[in-house]
């Protein structure tokens, strides 16, 4: 295990859909990180580089407890992909098998872990139940574990995902404490997102709880409740049980990798 005294601390590197992050596994041993040290970590140019670093914490009653941070060192709400890649952590260690039970930040979660090979497995995780947003023609705000701003475009690939991303969530019209953004097309029946993701201040290739909002947006906006979604690089999956203009049994799927193990060094 790590051991934070001589500055020394294991991870694992994973990314679902190319949204990549950090794992640690804390389960027995207590592990404080300042945000300072997070961000570093994460830095793509003097740390190992990721969108986030996720923590692997005891629970008392399930399987484990899940801790996200951004890569700026905040602790951030629930990170769908990040959710899905530490089922598949949990496995690789030895915690789970193929079904997790486990504890975020938004609520407790279960995982069904598909292992495909060494390095990829398929991972199938609930979400939370969505009773409420707000939804007009061209945009849908809704909290799907993190909060979202869904925008319609006919110009996805064409769009300048950060600054129209920043410029909606840094509006405090839209929200105090701002939103992550997703711009989605929809052509030939095909759903593709892009999304500006909020803590990491720029695109990324793809995000969980994005793509359950896009997903849920289609669905009111097209119809549908198994709904394929396209990021930059991979296809996630999401269904749901509709209900009076309300979202049950939601379940985010999709790709889960493993890319490697390290120990990260740091002096004081």
């Amino acid at each position: 295990m790590q051991k934070t005294e001589n500055h020394h601390i294991r991870f694992s590197k994973y990314h679902g859909a190319g949204n990549d992050f950090i794992m640690i596994n804390a389960i027995s041993e207590e592990l404080l990180l300042p945000e300072e040290l997070i961000a570093r970590i994460c830095n793509r140019r003097i740390g190992v580089g990721a969108d986030g670093l996720i923590v692997l914490l005891p629970s008392d009653e399930h399987d484990f407890r899940m801790k996200y941070y951004n890569c700026d060192g905040k602790e951030s709400t629930f990170c769908g992909n990040g959710g899905r890649c530490i089922a598949a952590f949990a496995h690789q260690e030895g915690i789970v098998n193929n079904l997790a039970d486990y504890e975020a930040i938004d609520g407790l979660h279960k995982a069904i872990i598909h292992k495909i090979n060494e390095n990829d497995f398929y991972v199938e995780l609930t979400m939370r139940d969505i009773l409420s947003y707000d939804i007009n023609d061209e945009r849908l705000i809704i909290n799907t574990g993190s909060p979202h701003y869904v925008k319609k475009t006919n110009d996805l690939d064409q769009i300048d995902i950060n600054k129209e991303g920043a410029d909606i969530r840094y509006d405090k019209k839209v929200s105090e404490d701002g939103v992550n953004v997703d711009f989605l097309s929809f052509v030939n029946d095909i759903v593709r997102i892009r999304t500006y993701e909020r803590g990491v201040e720029n695109e990324t290739l793809a995000c969980g709880t994005g793509v359950t909002a896009s997903a849920i947006a289609a669905s009111l906006w097209y119809g549908g409740d198994n709904i394929d979604v396209y990021t930059r690089i991979a296809k996630l999956n999401v269904k749901f049980t509709k209900v009076n203009n309300t979202f049950k049994n939601v379940i985010l799927s999709g790709p889960a990798t493993f890319v490697f193990d390290g120990m990260f060094i740091f002096a004081n």
